[in-house]
């Protein structure tokens, strides 16, 4: 059985960056609520001639530069989003072009915020089995296109941007697996009854009717995303403690022998309450949603690069990771980085 480790990460944010005091007047909001509920003082949103691909072709380019590795040297693309540049074909395939790299497998999955750990999780299992020897797993999402960007969406909008991550998971040999770098292991759950609980009604081939989206859909506003904000509080806490401890536990690893907490950055609220319920040293809790927002499949490789440039994350560190999303899903990952 082979090993697997994460060899480079990269990241990329679009260069315009909008600070609460910027959507004060757009929503109808205030700085101080913002940041009472969420944690949120800015976020980046994109040009209007960049695409998801765009954003992800960047942070992939710097994933293979902190790697060493050339783009021929990758296998297998993985592409965590639920913001694509089009329906179909899949943002994978635009991501390969931009690469120049056809002929390799090229792999869209769509699990929202979780979506990079659920990433992480597959391209494991194709580096142990010996199938791939580099992949690229990316979490990248323009959010902002699609938002309400009137008082009717503040709820949603204000939580959101735009950015991208990227990892290149590498086989390895693991001789000291206190000090070598390695995939250690995952947990990926779902539980599809909650699924209304946080979504966008429409398009869709399961909204009533003959058309996917019509004016009448666009005139309710069912093409933005609709939140239950308490439900999904209650359960990100509980799901984010339940599978990190359950994964450390079942690798025989204690929570206070990590060196590093990387989670999902959704709400600063959510990250902090799921530090209490596990008793965490806060000081090892790496959060980014202050200066990015909600960047779903890109906040927690977008956060492992932040942290390897600011000095916070090192080679030879534990990582733990967790992450709770639209589904609702939920994931865990244990790494020696």
């Amino acid at each position: 059985m082979y090993h697997a480790k994460i060899s480079g990460v990269g990241s990329y944010v679009p260069e315009r960056i909008l600070t609460n005091h910027d959507l004060e007047e757009m929503l109808e909001t205030s700085d101080e609520w913002i940041q009472q509920r969420t944690g949120i003082q800015q976020r980046h949103w994109a040009s209007a001639e960049q695409g998801n691909s765009d954003l992800a072709l960047i942070a992939s380019q710097n994933a293979l530069k902190s790697a060493g590795l050339k783009p021929e040297q990758i296998d297998m693309i993985i592409f965590a989003t639920l913001s694509p540049d089009h329906d179909f074909p899949g943002s994978a395939c635009f991501l390969q072009a931009k690469l120049g790299l056809s002929g390799i497998p090229a792999l869209d999955i769509r699990q929202q915020c979780s979506g990079f750990l659920y990433g992480l999780s597959i391209a494991h299992q194709f580096i142990r089995s010996g199938q791939n020897q580099n992949i690229l797993v990316v979490g990248s999402e323009i959010h902002s296109k699609g938002l309400d960007r009137t008082p009717n969406g503040r709820a949603v909008s204000v939580l959101f941007g735009d950015g991208a991550g990227a990892a290149v998971i590498s086989r390895t040999e693991v001789s000291n697996s206190s000090k070598d770098g390695h995939l250690i292991s995952t947990a990926l759950h779902a539980d599809g009854q909650y699924a209304k609980e946080l979504w966008v009604p429409a398009p869709g081939n399961g909204v009533p009717g003959n058309d996917r989206i019509s004016e009448d859909m666009i005139a309710e506003g069912l093409h933005y995303p609709v939140m239950n904000g308490k439900t999904v509080f209650v359960h990100a806490t509980k799901r984010m403690a339940e599978t990190l401890s359950q994964t450390c536990e079942q690798a025989g690893v204690k929570l206070q022998d990590v060196d590093l907490f990387l989670f999902h950055q959704a709400n600063l609220r959510i990250n902090d309450k799921v530090g209490e319920m596990l008793g965490l040293d806060s000081k090892k809790v790496f959060n980014t949603i202050q200066r990015f927002g909600n960047t779903t499949a890109a906040t927690i490789p977008l956060g492992m690069d932040c942290a390897v440039k600011e000095g916070a994350l090192k080679p030879g560190m534990l990582v733990a990771s967790a992450a709770f999303g639209s589904g609702f899903t939920w994931a865990s990952a244990l790494f020696r980085f």
